[in-house]
């Protein structure tokens, strides 16, 4: 049996985004050379509000590209089904230009190794900047988020969810815990 707690309801995504795209806007003083490029999948649909709201504050929306990091994955052997491969679409040049790279949540940073490695091999961007919903913690690879919604550190046999209305969800994140029979 598992518990679940929201963590963030769908105001509270909406004010961290709108942080997370102020805080983009002035470290790179403007969205002038910035691209978004969100993981597949939460981290689309964060890379699109974020271009959003960047439009809104600034009047100019990043463009937004899609990542699968799917082959570049280093648990491919150890995974008991075969991952379905879908679509990078990337519609624009990386070349000197600022990648903020958009996940919904940041764990051991395995993901981000695999979209480092592949967005590497697809241009090669004067910066790449990281930014994430939730960083949870529980690193094996020396990766941190520039810009981050919400820490939450967490067990680790917790699992954070992070649900989206592009996905057919209502907006939250939920940590789940497993209940141990006394």
């Amino acid at each position: 049996m598992a518990v679940e707690h929201v963590i963030l309801n769908s105001n509270e995504i909406s004010r961290a985004l709108t942080r997370i795209a102020h805080e983009v806007l002035e470290r790179n003083k403007g969205a002038k050379d910035i691209v978004l490029v969100g993981i597949r999948t939460g981290g689309v649909y964060l890379a699109q509000r974020l271009s959003r709201r960047i439009e809104k504050i600034e009047g100019d929306a990043p463009p937004v590209g899609v990542l699968d990091i799917t082959l570049y994955r280093d648990d491919l052997d150890t995974r008991s089904a075969t991952p379905a491969l879908e679509t990078t679409d990337i519609p624009f040049d990386m070349t000197d230009r600022r990648v903020v790279l958009v996940d919904d949540v940041l764990y051991t940073g395995r993901t981000i190794r695999a979209a480092l490695d592949s967005l590497i091999d697809l241009g090669r961007p004067k910066e790449i900047q990281l930014a994430v919903l939730i960083d949870r913690g529980h690193r094996e690879l020396p990766i941190r988020a520039d810009y981050v919604g919400k820490n939450l550190p967490t067990a680790f046999d917790e699992k954070v969810l992070v649900l989206l209305e592009e996905a057919g969800e209502e907006d939250r994140v939920i940590l789940k815990r497993a209940v141990r029979d006394a």
